[in-house]
């Protein structure tokens, strides 16, 4: 396969590992943990995993050096650095014993129940390293929750005498291999299950974990899109772009991208819900920028659309959980079927309350109609398809144009529309990205070779230098509570939404009006694999604002 310039350096590159796995490590153990929340909940589901301490690794003389047998799942949507935890893995189990194994089952979970699989060797291994997507094997969104496909599992597992899983993935995935680790610990089938904490909408964190891996990546990648529209629109200055970022169910990325572009305006879903805004409330929020910028002679600008924006606006999240609620059958938990859309939609105005079809009724026909009718496989409103950059415009122009008719503004509003999710997703991973998610996997064989199980690999102190990274593990049940899915009240990991009160945002909102009315535009550029650290090496300024270092 022929390769760029590009992809034959990056083969290359040897990424850095903390100095604590760069040999022999010993477990240094912390107090016993619990869950965030409903603790005996969650202690009662998750009797032989909860509770374990968290570890840190520290150096040590010597390590267990018996041959392992590892398999690893790519699950969920892809995230930049996938391939090099998979690479650190393999580098660390055969670091371990040369006669240790690695084996990748196919597009995602199902490949474990399916019994496909393939495995790893040097020359596999290395025609992806430091390379973007999930390709070596394939990713998918089979949810392990049945014990059946445990069964199935197991019986792969012992044929090529596997004693650990390595579950790559966001919180739902997590969410699984920790009740796949808790089956395979109740049975005493003697297989470990770890996880990494992989997602570009960067909702996978916590104190014990400072960023998912693939958030650097494609936020630098959305950035330099962000960047070059920025420089087009003042350059051409006549239009308002309306860019829609990933991020269904927290804002991190649309705000990270703020702190990186410097756009005119960024909306945070976090903070549209807590001020109760409505749709219309957001739309004058914008418009008043718009009149503002006109008045200053600017009739162009930038806004950044987190891409579920529209589920935080409080009455039209009230509808889409009673939505989910209704259009999911209550005896199998499985999405209801229908005929046709007609018959769909009249089962939703017919099963919803006076209030919540008010404010169906009280939106546009195509948005209505995808909140009626468009479902993911968990029988969910699918946000992503909502164009919402759409959606404002046209009400944002709307509200001008009266205002226009008032004498209020007279300023030109035209409107160009663009959404990045697919473009970051698989882009090549970023220096920090590469050397993260290459220390994740290398770590998670640690945690195997000393025995751990139902813990999650992590990596912290990750604004210093790689050297000094701290390499370690949390149990699972740690990060869950309960919540309700799909109609029944489930044990899952807590997102991490954007925190007001976080230094994130406080700086992103002491610099916002600033940012609204001048053209302060900042233009990041490509991400630079070679140079200077300081250009190279840089990690998001959202992970350096949360620990003091800008």
């Amino acid at each position: 396969m022929e390769k760029s310039a590009l992809q034959i350096a990056r083969a290359a590159y040897q990424p850095k590992l903390p100095k604590a796995l760069q040999g022999p490590v010993k477990v240094k153990e912390g107090a016993a943990t619990q869950s965030v929340g409903n603790q005996e909940e969650i202690k009662a589901l998750f009797p032989n995993t909860y509770g374990m301490p968290v570890v840190e690794f520290v150096p040590a003389e010597s390590e267990n050096t018996e041959p392992i047998n590892v398999g690893i799942i790519l699950s969920g949507g892809q995230a930049p650095g996938g391939h090099n935890v998979i690479s650190g893995l393999y580098d660390g189990v055969k670091s371990l014993n040369k006669s240790s194994k690695l084996y990748g089952f196919l597009m995602g979970p199902g490949g474990l129940v399916d019994h496909k699989y393939v495995e790893f060797t040097d020359e596999f291994i290395d025609e992806y390293r430091n390379t973007g997507g999930f390709d070596i094997i394939g990713s998918g969104r089979t949810k392990l929750e049945k014990e059946a496909q445990f069964e199935s599992g197991i019986q792969i597992l012992r044929q090529l005498g596997i004693k650990a899983l390595v579950i790559i993935g966001g919180d739902d995935s997590n969410t699984n291999a920790c009740v796949l680790a808790e089956y395979y610990a109740a049975k005493k089938y003697g297989v470990q299950v770890i996880g990494c904490p992989k997602t570009i909408d960067g909702d996978l964190k916590n104190e014990q974990i400072e960023t998912s891996f693939g958030f650097d990546t494609a936020c630098k990648t959305y950035s330099e899109l962000i960047g070059n529209i920025q420089r087009d629109c003042n350059s051409a200055r006549k239009y308002w772009h309306f860019i829609k970022v990933m991020g269904r169910s927290a804002s991190h990325i649309a705000l990270e991208c703020a702190l990186q572009c410097q756009p005119n305006i960024c909306l945070v879903s976090e903070e549209v819900e807590a001020k109760q805004m409505s749709l219309d409330d957001v739309v004058e929020y914008i418009a008043k920028a718009v009149a503002v910028r006109a008045a200053d002679g600017n009739n162009f600008g930038t806004v950044v659309i987190p891409e579920g924006l529209i589920e935080f606006i409080p009455a039209i999240k009230k509808l889409i959980a009673q939505l989910n609620e209704v259009l999911t059958d209550p005896t199998t938990g499985e999405p209801r079927e229908f005929k046709s859309a007609e018959e769909q939609i009249e089962f939703v105005l017919s099963n919803i309350t006076a209030e919540n079809k008010a404010v169906l009724e009280s939106l546009p026909a195509d948005v209505k109609r995808q909140l009626c009718l468009d479902r993911d496989p968990h029988g969910n409103v699918q946000v992503s398809l909502i164009e919402t950059e759409k959606l404002l415009s046209a009400m944002v122009a709307k509200k001008l144009a009266a205002w226009k008719a008032e004498g209020k503004y007279n300023g030109k509003f035209s409107a160009q529309h663009h959404f990045f999710g697919y473009e970051g997703r698989c882009a090549a991973p970023s220096n920090y990205d590469a050397d993260y998610c290459y220390s994740l996997g290398y770590n998670a064989s640690r945690l195997i070779s000393n025995g751990m199980t139902g813990y999650m690999s992590v990596i912290k102190n990750t604004t210093a230098p790689a050297a000094e990274w701290v390499a370690g593990g949390v149990p699972i049940t740690m990060m869950m509570n309960i919540e309700r899915r799909n109609g029944a009240n489930k044990p899952v990991i807590r997102k991490a939404l954007v925190e007001l009160d976080g230094a994130p945002f406080k700086y992103f909102a002491s610099k916002r009006d600033e940012w609204a009315r001048q053209t302060a535009y900042v233009y990041p550029g490509p991400i630079q694999y070679f140079g200077p650290t300081e250009v190279c090496d840089q990690c998001t300024k959202t992970l350096a604002l949360e620990q003091g270092k800008k």
